[in-house]
């Protein structure tokens, strides 16, 4: 580690007096000394993690046994960071550590669960490795952390998930359930365990409430939903990126995290990388969108205003950071539709899929793909990103002549549909 600018030195740290109140001396990285009234002096690290701050306390400053020199707590600190960088928050690995020995560390759920974590994330969007983080932190590894896995029963993991189905997340419980098993079964499968504990959990929880995204997928509604859009008088961005949703119809956070280097206005295409898509796998590459001349005018029109900037939609408060979906159902709220039960930012997927097919008669396998859905051909093999790509620029194309059309015939109030199907 290169000594940073305002580092602390041992001869400083000597120098620092106690005071009538707390304060703080910076080294650098997030890592300070806490300065008490009584003159001791505690190493902390300030960290974000999961979108939240929070402070992991290393020990107390010094060089006799039991406490903590100056290089310790850097080497703690950059220990820490490399935990941050797999996804793992160091302050609930030392406080799930903490009382046990080594042997038991090596064994108990919380570190096997730690390994499975890290092995899995690679392979899952940034979106899915911060929930799965967030589940273990909050839900999973406070109760059952500490235990031995081969020790595990059952019913322990009845009792896990009900405190989680008790307060009404049915949802969130089959999830943490699937955790549950996958990491028990990673511990079986590297010999720490004989028996999969989780396998006899069916039927413990009450079944998903399956509930489908809020569409529209009438086209007279439609057509009036896209008059209303581009009469929206909010910020220019969130209008731009609420009259691009139905034109594109990607996954919402896939269009507000939009990025000036994945669009190529010559081409008229956006790559979404794979990093970013919802289902990832070593096949499977970048997604590719292509882009109307409607969607180009958009685009182009905009530019001048957030094309200096990373994104594509920044966010007005810090431009570092795109958008939320939430934001563009907040715009839909605004147009006076509910987004429970009529229109919702990920419902332009289902709209788009549906009026593709009924009043279009796009073949499915073309929207399939744009929809970035998994595809496969009749020998079971996954269909190649670039697959029908010139059909899917026509579709596109057409797409967004069709939206204008309803929209021409909702000012007109009259739709016809019929008149946009193929000859």
């Amino acid at each position: 580690r290169s000594p940073m600018r305002n580092s602390l030195t041992d001869s400083r740290i000597k120098t620092l007096q106690a005071k009538e109140k707390p304060y703080k001396a910076a080294d650098g990285g997030g890592l300070y000394l806490e300065i008490k009234p009584n003159g001791k002096k505690y190493w902390k690290l300030k960290y974000r993690f999961a979108g939240q701050e929070k402070k992991l306390s290393i020990g107390t400053y010094g060089s006799a046994g039991g406490e903590v020199s100056l290089k310790a707590a850097r080497v703690a600190m950059e220990d820490a960071k490399n935990l941050l960088q797999q996804g793992i928050d160091p302050g609930l690995q030392k406080q799930l550590r903490k009382g046990m020995t080594e042997d038991q560390q090596a064994n108990s759920f919380a570190a096997i669960a730690l390994e499975w974590y890290v092995k899995q994330a690679t392979s899952w969007a940034p979106a899915t490795a911060k929930r799965n983080m967030a589940m273990l932190d909050n839900d999973i590894l406070p109760y059952l952390g500490k235990r031995p896995v081969a020790d595990l029963e059952t019913f322990e993991l009845v009792g896990c998930l009900s405190r989680i189905s008790d307060r009404g997340a049915i949802e969130t419980a089959h999830k943490a359930r699937q955790i549950i098993n996958q990491v028990c079964r990673y511990a079986k499968q590297t010999g720490r365990a004989k028996h999969n504990p989780a396998s006899d959990l069916t039927g413990t929880l009450q079944p998903r409430q399956v509930s489908h995204m809020a569409a529209l997928t009438n086209p007279k509604d439609f057509g009036r939903l896209l008059v209303a859009i581009d009469s929206y008088s909010g910020t220019h961005i969130i209008r731009t990126a609420l009259a691009l949703a139905p034109l594109l119809f990607q996954r919402p956070g896939e269009l507000c995290a939009m990025e000036w280097t994945e669009v190529d206005l010559e081409q008229a295409l956006w790559i979404i990388p794979r990093e970013k898509k919802k289902e990832r796998n070593k096949t499977e590459g970048d997604h590719i969108v292509p882009l109307s001349s409607q969607a180009l005018a958009l685009l182009a029109d905009i530019q001048p205003l957030t094309g200096h900037g990373r994104y594509v939609f920044p966010n007005q408060r810090n431009h570092q950071t795109p958008i939320r979906t939430e934001s563009l159902n907040k715009a839909l709220r605004t147009l006076g539709y509910d987004t429970s039960e009529q229109q919702c930012a990920h419902g332009f997927r289902a709209c788009a899929r549906t009026m593709l097919d009924e009043q279009l008669q796009i073949r499915i396998e073309w929207i399939e793909h744009q929809l970035a859905h998994k595809v496969r051909d009749t020998l079971g093999n996954a269909y190649n990103r670039t697959k029908h790509l010139p059909e899917r620029v026509q579709m596109m194309q057409r797409w967004a002549d069709y939206l204008d059309h309803l929209k021409r015939q909702e000012l007109a109030g009259n739709v016809v549909v019929g008149q946009f199907l193929r000859a």
